[in-house]
């Protein structure tokens, strides 16, 4: 029995600061800094792509090292805070210095908001307990998208009437006021500092190939990690170019590309609910596959929207990727949390982060590569997307979802 009883501000700190960070990951990242860079500045899908794939080659390496680190610190917020600061006050300074001095601010605010994750994904088990770590997680999600509600909202309010500039600002000081009480509230779990000294960031890509040995020690993780690059490399990658997806090829104007990407996140919402307390009773790994099954139908349908010249069949697109999204980071963050040992969270959500984030930079890579080099174009791009999501169903399908105890290396 976990003697562990989080309190419930602690747990509303935590779940409020998803409503903060989603507000960099879908409305800078996903909705209006790709479209400012292709549509006020003259810049390229690869332009964009290029940016993101840097940020998330840093990323790379520098996730584990940052979890190990806050492992063996025996607290994660000071990391949270530091990089949180990092990601608001470069997301406050976009456009301000043009389109390159903007790419390096996104590029710096993309590798905070990362490395932030990480630490934050490992605090959920401080948070939570085993019977309700996938109901919280849920929570997290679902509360996380209202945030992107609210961003998106702003947006269609201040867009049109303030511009590009204004709008990265208030949207950074939404960031920093929803963080504030993680900052100060979260409560986290004692636990003994790591002995040994803790790695230097210039053994960051040492010690990567050490976690890498080490996940391969426990049954599912590695193959758990694999799984998930496949399907993050498609998420994440849809993610960044759906708001000029539905521009240019389904038709849909500033106005409605902001209403879709509002239904996607009621639909994210329901989901994330739902999947939340589901993942409690039938456990992530069925949780997890029914999200990858959502993923492909979405994509189906965003292919004969674009095709058909139908567009108003790519409202389904923001209904079936909305839930989706709900359903895959509530499930599969509580995945990672079932396979991993307690005693290496930071390090293994480091993994999960560092997975996650090559898929970044590897999807806006191909994207670049279809659409821009094979001038294939973005539906090709777009349906190359159900190759990753078929690969990540098989290579989980060997994977379970039951738990590693304490102390079991």
């Amino acid at each position: 029995m976990d003697p562990w009883i989080p309190s419930r501000r602690s747990t509303g700190s935590w779940v409020l600061y998803d409503l903060a960070n989603t507000v960099f990951a879908l409305a800078v990242g996903g909705r209006y800094f790709s479209v400012w860079v292709v549509k006020e500045q003259g810049g390229s899908d690869a332009l964009f792509g290029y940016a993101t794939a840097l940020a998330m080659a840093i990323v790379i390496v520098l996730a584990p090292w940052v979890g190990t680190r806050s492992d063996r610190a025996g607290t994660r917020r000071p990391t949270l805070i530091v990089t949180t600061l990092a990601t608001v006050a470069a997301t406050a300074l976009l456009t301000i210095w043009g389109l390159y001095p903007s790419l390096a601010l996104y590029i710096v605010g993309q590798i905070g908001f990362t490395l932030g994750s990480v630490v934050y994904d490992a605090m959920l088990p401080d948070v939570s307990t085993e019977t309700n770590r996938g109901l919280v997680s849920g929570l997290g999600v679902g509360v996380g998208y209202l945030g992107s509600f609210l961003a998106i909202g702003t947006g269609l309010i201040m867009l049109d009437r303030y511009g590009y500039g204004p709008l990265f600002r208030t949207l950074a000081l939404m960031f920093l006021v929803f963080a504030v009480p993680a900052f100060v509230f979260i409560e986290e779990r004692p636990r003994p500092r790591l002995t040994g000294r803790p790695p230097r960031l210039i053994e960051a890509l040492a010690h990567l190939a050490n976690s890498w040995r080490r996940a391969r020690r426990y049954p599912g993780v590695a193959r758990f990690l694999i799984g998930r690059f496949l399907y993050a490399d498609a998420a994440n990658t849809a993610f960044l170019f759906v708001a000029i997806f539905a521009i240019t090829e389904m038709g849909f104007s500033d106005r409605q590309t902001d209403l879709l990407a509002l239904s996607a996140i009621v639909s994210a919402v329901i989901g994330s609910f739902i999947v939340g307390k589901a993942v409690d009773r039938i456990g992530p790994r069925k949780a997890l596959n029914a999200a990858l099954y959502l993923w492909s139908a979405a994509v189906v349908v965003a292919v004969v929207a674009a095709l058909s010249d139908r567009g108003g069949l790519g409202w389904f697109v923001g209904i079936l990727g909305g839930a989706a999204a709900g359903a895959t980071w509530t499930s599969d963050r509580v995945y990672m949390a079932r396979i991993s040992p307690p005693e290496h969270y930071g390090e293994f959500y480091g993994l999960y982060a560092t997975v996650g984030r090559f898929a970044t930079l590897l999807g806006p890579l191909v994207w670049a590569l279809i659409t821009d080099t094979l001038k294939w174009g973005r539906v090709a791009a777009i349906a190359s997307l159900l190759l990753f999501f078929g690969a990540a169903r098989i290579v989980l399908a060997g994977v379970t979802d039951t738990p590693i105890p304490q102390g079991s290396e």
